[in-house]
């Protein structure tokens, strides 16, 4: 099996020391199974290629692991191993330092993105393209997958489960080779070995940087730990457990603003502004709207005043985590409400990253404060969902104003306002990406301030409303 990470970027070389394997070297390994190899193909200053080759000897294998296996069973056995979970010893053999965020000479560079092609020449993959895509693509992965025939010379045969893939994203190289660790054995759906509960703590070590967020989380876990069911619960407990202490939820971020209010940084409480031009924009729509869509509703703030209007039928709240879910179920005491407000108000889990068929059919879609959680490559995912897919009538997006946040004393220069921020775009940043997702998608786009203006720097929020093109 063949892996190649390829980074096009300055200095594309330092790719060597975050792996902590010289461009100029070959490195080999023995092992049980075979051997491991990594080599460069190419180190130029703007671009590096590491591969990794693993060599199975199959018959060693059985020899040398399996000594009380008897006649010839041990050989014609359709499965004698897993060479994706092989594979994933051989990352963790050769790049076993970088994959814990260590690099001494680089120290500056393990938490860049870089933009890394991965390409792995055969990796199985029974649920096809469909799974990769539901794995890989809220990561911010764009996936290429060629599915291989299961004889070449043979045609009829049809194709097999092997797929030659492609991602490319930006990552940082210890995410990256975390995420290949996790995943190649989930979409396999197999392992070499005994699965046994040293496994939860080693998901939890490779997967704490971008599990606990990830919206196939039980899917990946369940696969991971072979479905052993104590296990698993016991692993997505320990999930939830980081997701609260290291993701920010749209309420959590208000918590902070509202702190930032209280220390004289803002006049007004700006959560309390963007809630009502959102809610604004749901009663300007004409038609009137009759159900709204709530994407990355948090703990369900703004569901609570849309549940004021007798004129939405139907309001559902989505949000990416669960535990998040349940306590917006708890603040809109859903279980005590009147039968015909339960009715009216759903919440369900899901992403904004790819397609759901239950976001289609509202007349306005909003994203209060939720685009900049999104790693920008993952925009254009985003983008396709909410405006080709669901396409409601109105989409409402508000974000921070990049260049307000000079007014805050208390947050450094350069830093984000919040530490889940993936990017905080200036007005002319905004407006650019605005009109050219309305100009794509068959909407027009209307662009507003939301709080206190200043008159060089506009207000701190910025809002978009789209209103999509009747033909």
């Amino acid at each position: 099996m063949l892996l190649t990470i390829t980074c096009e970027a300055e200095r594309a070389t330092d790719l060597g020391y975050l792996l902590h394997k010289n461009p100029a070297n070959v490195f080999t390994e023995e092992t049980g199974f075979g051997s491991v190899t990594v080599f460069y193909p190419e180190a130029a200053p703007d671009r590096c290629t590491a591969a990794l080759l693993l060599e199975i000897d199959p018959i060693g294998l059985i020899r040398g692991g399996s000594r009380r296996a008897a006649g010839l069973a041990q050989y014609v056995n359709d499965r004698p191993y897993v060479a994706s979970s092989l594979l994933c010893v051989g990352i963790a053999t050769a790049f076993g330092t970088a994959m814990n965020g260590r690099c001494k000479e680089r120290p500056e560079r393990v938490e860049e993105k870089l933009p890394l092609r991965i390409q792995l020449s055969a990796l199985n993959c029974g649920g096809g393209e469909a799974l990769l895509t539901r794995l890989f693509a809220p990561l911010g992965y764009t996936i290429t997958a060629q599915r291989q025939p299961l004889d070449a010379r043979f045609p009829a045969w049809g194709d097999s489960d092997v797929y030659a893939i492609t991602l490319e994203g930006m990552q940082t190289v210890q995410d990256a080779l975390t995420q290949l660790y996790v995943l190649i054995p989930v979409l396999d759906n197999a392992k070499h070995y005994y699965v046994g509960d040293a496994e939860v703590e080693k998901l939890l070590r490779k997967g704490a940087r971008w599990l606990p967020s990830h919206p196939e989380q039980n899917l990946i876990t369940r696969r991971y730990l072979a479905y052993r069911q104590t296990m698993v619960r016991s692993a997505l407990a320990q999930l939830q457990e980081l997701r609260e202490d290291t993701m920010e939820t749209q309420d959590e971020s208000d918590v902070r603003e509202e702190a930032q209010e209280a220390a004289g940084e803002a006049p007004l409480r700006l959560n309390e502004a963007r809630l009502l031009a959102a809610l604004e924009a749901v009663r300007t729509l004409q038609p009137p709207a009759a159900s709204v869509l709530d994407l990355g509703c948090g703990e369900g703030n703004l569901i609570k005043k849309l549940m004021q209007e007798r004129s939405l039928k139907q309001i559902v709240g989505v949000d990416v985590a669960s535990h998040v879910l349940e306590r917006a179920a708890q603040n809109l005491h859903l279980d005590t409400l009147p039968e015909y407000q339960q009715q009216r108000i759903r919440l369900i889990q899901g992403s904004l990253v790819y397609q759901d068929a239950r976001f289609a059919g509202f007349d306005v879609a909003l994203l209060i404060e939720v685009i900049e959680h999104l790693d920008p490559p993952r925009l254009t995912a985003l983008e396709r969902v909410v405006f080709a897919e669901a396409r409601p009538r109105r989409v409402v997006i508000t974000t921070p104003n990049a260049e307000y946040n000079v007014t805050w004393p208390s947050l450094p220069a350069g830093k984000f306002r919040h530490r889940d921020h993936r990017f905080e775009w200036t007005r002319a940043e905004f407006a650019v990406w605005a009109e050219r997702a309305a100009g794509m998608y068959g909407y027009t786009v209307s662009l507003q301030d939301v709080g206190p203006e200043d008159a060089a720097l506009g207000a701190p929020t910025q809002m978009a409303l789209f209103d999509r093109e009747e033909k």
